[in-house]
Formats: structure tokens, sequence, C-alpha cells
């Protein structure tokens, strides 16, 4: 992904933090004829090792025949928004702000106990405030369920991070522009008005 170095972003934890946060992703891989994509709920798992991201498709979707140990590409999408420059104070041409991750490692698929337990926290995880849990339910049902779902795990190899934030205006821009993402008001562009404000201190 072309990232100019002023919108790279390299601190590991708030990438992680990020990629947690965001973890509805789009798993890329090539067919040997063209590029294929499904958007998936994965997990990110940091260890000495590095990190290990989990995730499912069905097994109905072709893709699962493309995890052949070539690379894979999981793309994290976070908050982007629309920026004028009615807000900026010398006449320029508007832009868009954003929050991306690209993430790179080689796909294997995971089965049985293993694949088990990634959709068990899954659930655990998005269920934290109820007692609701795989292992509550009847166990024929959710092996038999469970068939129907091809697991993989990634070893993640590369990252791409971008943060395009408003770096290159000035302080005053930048405050104008966090005031008039917090007047818009919506959820994208609030996220992006206090990501700018983390960053340059708006």
């Amino acid at each position: 992904m072309y990232i100019p170095k002023y919108y790279r972003e390299e601190d590991r934890q708030r990438i992680l933090a990020f990629l947690k946060q965001n973890n509805f992703a789009a798993l890329v891989t090539f067919d040997g004829e063209k590029p294929i994509a499904t958007h998936t709920p994965v997990e990110v798992v940091e260890s000495e090792n590095g990190w290990t991201i989990y995730g499912h498709l069905s097994r109905a979707n072709p893709q699962k025949k493309t995890f052949d140990g070539q690379e894979a590409l999981l793309m994290f999408q976070g908050a982007h928004t629309y920026i004028s420059a009615r807000w900026y104070t010398e006449v320029d041409v508007p832009t868009w702000d954003y929050m991306i991750v690209h993430v790179y490692g080689r796909a294997r698929e995971i089965q049985g106990d293993e694949l088990y337990s990634v959709l068990s926290r899954l659930v655990e995880r998005h269920e934290a405030a109820t007692s609701y849990r795989l292992e509550g339910l009847p166990q024929d049902m959710v092996r038999k369920e469970i068939k129907g779902v091809f697991g993989f795990v990634m070893q993640v190899t590369r990252i791409d991070a971008g943060y395009k934030l408003s770096q290159g205006k000035t302080e005053e821009e930048r405050g104008s522009i966090v005031s008039e993402l917090e007047r818009r008001g919506d959820e994208n562009s609030k996220e992006i008005a206090e990501a700018i404000r983390k960053r340059n201190h708006a």
C-alpha cells in the first residue's frame, strides 16, 4: 500500500489496538487468475512470536482453495471522512482523512479443536455481558454447524499502516477541521476528529 512517510504509523501497540477494534477485515487472495476477497471477523493475538490472526469462512466459499501457501492480505478499515477545503486558512483543495491497515502473511486451514476454540472465543468476546457460550449449546448441533465452517490462521509477516490525519496542516487549520468534524456529528467524522486531536494535539 502506498503511504507517504508522514502518514505512516509505526507504533505497533497503536496498530494492534486498531486491528482489534476494527476486526471485520477483508481477506484478499489470488485464485490463479484474479484476486478474490471475503469480509470476515477475525481475532488478532499477540505473542512472543509475533502476531497471529484467526478467522473463518463458509466452507462453501471457493476462496478456501487459495490457501496453498501463497501470501494473503487482510485489510482493516477504520474511520474515514471528507475534509472540506473551506475549513483551511488558505485556498486549497479538499481531501479525505482515514485510518487503514494492511496486514500480510501466509494462511493455512485449521480444523477440529483449534477451530472450535477460535469460534468459542469469538462468541465469548461478543457475548461478554451475557452467559451465552458455544459450550452451553447442544454439542451435536454445534459440531454439525462447524462442519460448514472453514477456519484459517495467518502468521503476520508484514504490516502497512496509514493514518492520514491532516498532518500537513497548521495547528490553526487542524483545530478548525476538528471543530467542523465534530459539528458534522456522524460517527466517522467524530472518530477522525478525535484521532486528529490525539495525534496532533489539535
